[in-house]
């Protein structure tokens, strides 16, 4: 099964559009806001001699510092484009890139069998998943794991929808970040909030840790105010 044409074809126009600039996509956080407090929230739970997968890597940016935790970083998208970005970002090249369909079982095998039991990173990509998909994604994750990887996912929860819509809502319409994310066709906040756990649990995975954080982003409301989106994040193992 593969994600369809037109999910495919509004990411790549997304990252084809986005250019090498750090911040230019709206949830290219620095580290310092995401992979950082992130990791220290994984790493009780993880084999650091283990590679990480970043799945949904976009950019690179968050990839760059897991590399710099684990032995071993691999950033996987399902854009091409976007992979693109990340390997022009990596001048030091200290973590790998790769171009993944997560809903591809078959493609995602194939990347656990050539790295083994791996740990894995994922930030917001089960919410703007097409329903249909989501399953799968989650399943993906309980692949590369194995029995010895462990887990680090966030994903936004439904309060996200109020900020984005004040957002949307602002003099002017929405900024111009959020503008091209909503005329790509992409859909932010889309899973429910029961949903996720659901999806993880039915995938064979165990929530070792769970809590409330939020996304910040790299946009700002006419006040100045930064948006951060509220999100959960949960530490996981195969069951």
């Amino acid at each position: 099964m593969d994600v369809s044409q037109r999910y495919r074809a509004s990411w790549e126009g997304y990252w084809r559009e986005t250019s090498d600039v750090p911040g230019e996509a709206i949830w290219d956080a620095d580290p310092s806001l995401s992979a950082v407090p992130h990791s220290e929230l994984l790493l009780p739970y993880a084999d650091t001699t283990l590679p990480v997968a970043d799945l949904g890597c976009g950019n690179g940016t968050q990839t760059r510092y897991l590399a710099t935790r684990f032995a071993r970083a691999v950033g996987v998208d399902l854009s091409h484009a976007a992979i693109e970005h990340a390997r022009r970002a990596d001048t030091a090249g200290t973590a790998e890139f790769e171009q993944l369909d997560l809903v591809d079982d078959t493609a995602v095998r194939a990347l656990h069998d050539r790295i083994g039991d791996t740990n894995v990173y994922m930030r917001a990509v089960i919410h703007q998943s097409e329903p249909q998909d989501r399953a799968a994604v989650a399943a993906a994750v309980a692949t590369l794991l194995g029995a010895r990887g462990r887990a680090f996912v966030a994903e936004l929860t439904s309060a996200s929808k109020a900020v984005l819509q004040q957002a949307a809502a602002a003099p002017g319409g929405p900024p111009e970040k959020l503008r091209r994310v909503f005329a790509h066709g992409l859909k932010p906040a889309g899973a429910t909030d029961e949903e996720v756990p659901e999806l993880l649990r039915a995938a064979g995975l165990t929530i070792l840790a769970s809590g409330d954080t939020a996304l910040p982003q790299t946009e700002h409301l006419p006040d100045g105010t930064r948006i951060d989106l509220p999100a959960r994040w949960f530490v996981l193992a195969r069951a």
